[in-house]
């Protein structure tokens, strides 16, 4: 799709171009298997640790989990997390031997200056449908979602919904949902429901941030470094 860029000014100008290949119309029909991703901080040896989990639905028990650890080739800018992390995540993605139906990332989609998040670039390499599944905001204005599960209040930049503060769970912060790829963002908040079991977070990225600290076993996990 593009060669990885040497400098931030590459890798922008790679987001605005790849911004309009996004599909924000939905694609997920049914879906039976459902992954989440997550990456750790690089270790003392600068080696950083990407998982991904898959669970069936609508059980969200754990089917399989793909691993990868290498040094990130492109320094933390915010804005830029995806080339960053994009490389050592697709490299567990091709670790597995199941096709998930789509993937929740812990990062932004279209909730980004450059509508070109993690998410949406994720998607875009992977030709699978993203959801961005955000602690905070990165880009936007939206007003407090009401108390209860589900509940819900649109993200806006400069005239434009580009997301949705999501309350996953009563009593505590809401979650910001945006389209990744092949997606509308009622799709995006349903589906982020269906895999939350109780917690903040959903289940697959909760999952991922355990397994990418090494924290979390499977039958059938597999992996390289």
């Amino acid at each position: 799709m593009h060669r990885w860029p040497a400098t931030t000014a590459e890798a922008r100008e790679i987001q605005l171009r790849l911004a309009g290949q996004i599909s924000r119309v939905n694609s997920l029909d049914n879906p039976e298997l459902a992954a989440g991703v997550d990456i750790s901080p690089p270790d003392e040896n600068g080696i950083a640790r990407a998982a991904v989990v898959v669970l069936r639905l609508p059980e969200l028990e754990v089917a399989e989990v793909g691993t990868a650890a290498a040094k990130p080739g492109f320094p933390y800018i915010p804005g830029l997390l995806s080339f960053r992390e994009s490389p050592l995540i697709v490299s567990a993605w091709q670790q597995l031997k199941l096709s998930p139906d789509f993937l929740i990332v812990d990062g932004h989609g279209v909730a980004h200056p450059r509508r070109m998040g993690i998410a949406s670039h994720l998607g875009l390499l992977l030709g699978t449908p993203t959801i961005g599944c955000a602690k905070s905001v990165l880009v936007g204005k939206t007003d407090p979602p009401g108390p209860n599960v589900g509940d819900w209040s649109p993200l806006e930049d400069k005239g434009e919904v580009i997301g949705a503060a999501l309350r996953t769970r009563r009593g505590v912060k809401p979650i910001y949902v945006s389209i990744g790829h092949k997606v509308d963002l009622d799709s995006a908040m349903r589906w982020t429901l269906a895999c939350c079991r109780g917690y903040r977070l959903p289940e697959g990225t909760r999952l991922a941030h355990l397994a990418a600290a090494g924290r979390l076993s499977c039958p059938q996990m597999s992996g390289k470094v």
